[in-house]
């Protein structure tokens, strides 16, 4: 599956250090109104790790 650039641009600038929260990463999944499915493929894409994942969702 193809990832938007737009949303690869967001994970890596919201994930400076190589991590993204659990809870920056739902949050960007509404900002860009899609499943948080996609923003763990665009982390994995990107090699950034999901810390404190809360509900299991990536």
């Amino acid at each position: 599956m193809e990832i938007d650039k737009q949303i690869l641009d967001a994970v890596k600038k919201a994930a400076p250090e190589g991590r993204l929260s659990c809870t920056a990463a739902r949050k960007l999944a509404d900002d860009f109104n899609v499943p948080p499915k996609i923003i763990g493929q665009a982390a994995d894409i990107l090699k950034i790790k999901i810390k404190a994942c809360e509900l299991g969702c990536f």
